[in-house]
């Protein structure tokens, strides 16, 4: 595979899809402690009629690095990817935490996105005191322990049971120093007040079974945007690999349709 070399990671990636097809590249951005192997099902559909990238972000899967203190680091290492391969306007597909990074860059980079995909992500992690204390509390528990019981609750009831640990296996595998820095960042991460500025076209597609960012959040975020289109799953947090060919034919469908005028924005939950 290959491999681009950021601010001390080397940041493996896949670049696939024709270079002449018209549209903006999809660049898509896993969650934390996954990998760009999230995206394989989106990446099949898609590569056969447009351009498509996707990464290992610093520190997962067969990227190397540490050192992403912020979301905003990990926002940097990916237009810097772009940069290196000479994409200008591009439409960002992010999962969770690769949602964050994504609205990161739509607010970094408003000439450059052209439209927004969020999928199972928020612009600011909200919960009451005592989930809070919980939160803080899980972090002291064994490493291993730590990943198992976060990547458990992370799938709607009845997923396979074999995919969940091997899903917690590959999560495991994430350095610690990564896995609980990213950690801290995805809850230091706001950008509620900012939401306003992002102006593209946007998708939101969410888990109904989601307990790790649960969909009212992501509606609190969504009344802010100016053109956002909702649609909700029967899902936990793990739409990529729960439901790929319901998440791929929303993505279709959202890249097909004309984009709403500022005067009559589409926020219809569907």
């Amino acid at each position: 595979m290959p491999q681009f070399a950021v601010d001390g990671a080397e940041l493996t990636y896949d670049d696939e899809g024709p270079r002449d097809a018209g549209s903006a590249p999809l660049v898509f951005i896993h969650g934390w402690t996954a990998d760009r192997h999230r995206w394989d099902h989106q990446m099949a559909h898609f590569a056969a009629h447009r351009r498509v990238i996707r990464l290992d972000l610093r520190g997962h899967g067969e990227s190397s690095g540490s050192g992403a203190r912020t979301i905003e680091v990990l926002a940097r290492d990916v237009i810097a990817l772009l940069d290196h391969l000479g994409v200008d306007r591009f439409v960002p597909v992010g999962h969770s935490m690769g949602g964050m990074t994504a609205q990161l860059l739509a607010l970094a980079h408003p000439a450059r996105v052209e439209r927004l995909v969020l999928v199972n992500s928020i612009g600011r992690m909200t919960y009451s005191r005592s989930r809070g204390l919980l939160m803080a509390a899980s972090t002291r528990v064994p490493f291993r322990l730590f990943v198992a019981a976060n990547i458990q609750r992370a799938f709607a009831p009845g997923h396979p049971r074999q995919e969940i640990k091997e899903y917690i296996r590959a999560s495991a595998a994430t350095p610690r120093e990564v896995v609980m820095t990213l950690y801290s960042a995805m809850r230091a991460f706001d950008v509620l007040h900012r939401v306003r500025e992002i102006r593209v076209p946007t998708l939101m597609v969410h888990g109904y079974h989601d307990i790790q960012l649960p969909a009212h959040q992501m509606l609190r975020m969504a009344k802010d945007y100016q053109d956002a289109e909702i649609r909700i799953l029967d899902a936990g947090h793990e739409l990529p690999v729960e439901k790929p060919a319901e998440l791929t034919a929303a993505l279709d469908r959202f890249l097909a349709r004309t984009p709403a005028t500022p005067e009559s924005p589409s926020r219809r939950p569907r």
